[in-house]
């Protein structure tokens, strides 16, 4: 999948822990990118927003 023009933040709740956190791009159209900060060459995961933000809710229920 091509995600050139992605712009990718780090989550909010990453804090100072060096660098191992996730980072997101949700600009895009149809998809939400996943990737590790510290490898972003890497493996990514992607999820159609929907998903994402069901994925979200729930880790925020449970936080």
């Amino acid at each position: 999948m091509d995600l050139t023009g992605a712009r990718w933040r780090k989550s909010t709740r990453s804090g100072s822990n060096q660098g191992a956190c996730v980072e997101v791009a949700d600009n895009l159209a149809g998809v939400v990118g996943v990737r590790d900060s510290k490898d972003p060459t890497g493996p990514l995961l992607v999820f159609a927003p929907a998903a994402w933000r069901a994925f979200v809710a729930q880790i925020a229920e449970h936080a």
